[in-house]
Order: structure tokens, then C-alpha cells, then sequence
């Protein structure tokens, strides 16, 4: 565990996570619930994590929060958590309420007819299952594979959508291991922002590992504690950094 930040009072937050009535507890997944797998399918968490959520769930000082990528059907596939969590899949885009309920952001037909198109444009061009279709997206993965497939392709996804990156409300994002071609006004700051905007002044706390979680960080700022959760570490605006997945357990016990 070590200390990023000058600026925020780690300590002070942890106190106020540990020791107040409720608490907000938001989790990215893959890279940092799961460890990177080259089958995205078979992503599950790590071994033990899984009671750990239980637990944490069970407690009602808790609002536990998953915030991903993945879709949302996904996601509920590989946790395997009864009764399921909420969940913010698809950068934000799609949202399963503390009810169970499913809420989708509508998104404009011109814009879907593009993703539609981008992913017929590169299918049959690239492996079957490299290829990811989302609600509000297309990926191309390419963990696992040769630094030169990887390279074929990012080359191939970058220059056969960069027509449709062009086109307003969509952009190309690379994250690690793959590349996206996602709505540009939607990610997972939206998310975070309407989580805040139901709880305000509980103290929250948000682990990630992904570019996309800095999104996520700089939509937190001095409102919660932001922690980056990687092997490696990376630029980042957390506040502190971890390691999966000692001292991500050892972490989230504090507050089951």
C-alpha cells in the first residue's frame, strides 16, 4: 500500500469509511475484483472475493457498487453474486438500480446504425473472440495474443473506424489490452456523479485499475478516497495504490 497523494488526508478517510453509519463502496472489475485473463469469458473474481462480496453486501452500512466496462449481463454472469449487486455497466450507460431494476441511457439511432457498422465493417477480419459487441460499443481485445497480432490488431480497429471515431458522440479509447469504439459523452464519471448525487455526504471510496477509472477518479475529486489497484504502477489521479490481491482483501474486510 502506498501513499499517492500530498493533498488528501488518507487517514482521515479511512476513518470516516471505518467508522460512519454508511459508506459507499465502488469496484471497478476487470484488473481489479478479477485478474486480466486472456478468455474475457472466463474473468472471474479472485479466488476467496467472492464471499468477501457477500459479506460486504450483508452489511448495512454498505451500498457496494460495481462500476465497469462490461455490460451489465456480463458482469452478472462471472460474479455470481444472489441476490445480484448494483451494477453501472457499459462505462454508464446501462444501470441495475439497488431494486433490481434495469435502466438503459437512450442513445440515438444515427449513432447506433455507426457501431453497428463499425462492427460489421472489422467482423471476419479479426478472431471471433476478439471481437466484443456492447449495448453502447465495439471492442477489439488483444490480451493474451503475440505483441505482433497485437499490433495487427490495434492497426486494423484504429484504421477501419477511424471514419466512424470521426462522427460526433463517438471516439476510439484504448484500455488495457484492446481497443473500443465507445459514445464519448457517457463513461463512468456519469456513473460516479449520479452515485454521489443520491448520497451526498456519505463518505465513498472507488478502486480501479483502468484508464477508464480515472474518469471515475476525477469525477470523485476530495468527496471520497480514490484508490488505483494494479501490479504495476501507472500516472494516476489516486490517492493511494494497492496491490491485488493481498491487500485488496485485506482492504475491503475493513468494512464487512
Amino acid at each position: 500500500m502506498q501513499k499517492l497523494s500530498t493533498e488528501t488526508d488518507i487517514e482521515s478517510w479511512m476513518r470516516r469509511l471505518d467508522e460512519s453509519g454508511r459508506r459507499i463502496i465502488m469496484l471497478d472489475y476487470d484488473g481489479t475484483l478479477a485478474p486480466f485473463t486472456p478468455n474475457r469469458d472466463k474473468a472471474f473474481p479472485y479466488p476467496g472475493l467472492r464471499e468477501i462480496l457477500e459479506r460486504l453486501q450483508a452489511n448495512p452500512k454498505n451500498r457496494l457498487i460495481i462500476v465497469s466496462g462490461r455490460a451489465i449481463a456480463d458482469l452478472q454472469k462471472l460474479l455470481q453474486l444472489d441476490p445480484s449487486p448494483e451494477i453501472w455497466g457499459s462505462h454508464g450507460l446501462e444501470h441495475r438500480t439497488p431494486d433490481g431494476e434495469y435502466e438503459l441511457t437512450n442513445i440515438d439511432s444515427d449513432t447506433l446504425e455507426r457501431i453497428d457498422r463499425a462492427a460489421s465493417t472489422i467482423s471476419g477480419k479479426v478472431p471471433v473472440d476478439a471481437l466484443e459487441r456492447k449495448p453502447s460499443s465495439v471492442a477489439v481485445h488483444w490480451r493474451g495474443r503475440t505483441d505482433e497480432e497485437a499490433e495487427r490488431l490495434r492497426s486494423l480497429a484504429a484504421g477501419l473506424w477511424a471514419e466512424h471515431s470521426s462522427a460526433p458522440n463517438l471516439e476510439l479509447h484504448e484500455f488495457d489490452g484492446g481497443i473500443e469504439l465507445r459514445i464519448s459523452s457517457i463513461t463512468k464519471a456519469d456513473a460516479v456523479n449520479a452515485i454521489l448525487a443520491e448520497n451526498e455526504g456519505i463518505p465513498a471510496v472507488y478502486l480501479g485499475d483502468d484508464k477508464t477509472d480515472e474518469d471515475a477518479f476525477n469525477a470523485l475529486g476530495d468527496k471520497g478516497l480514490r484508490i488505483l489497484v494494479r501490479k504495476e504502477h501507472r500516472a494516476t489521479a489516486a490517492d493511494l495504490w494497492i496491490t491485488p490481491p493481498d491487500e485488496l482483501f485485506t482492504l475491503l474486510k475493513r468494512w464487512i
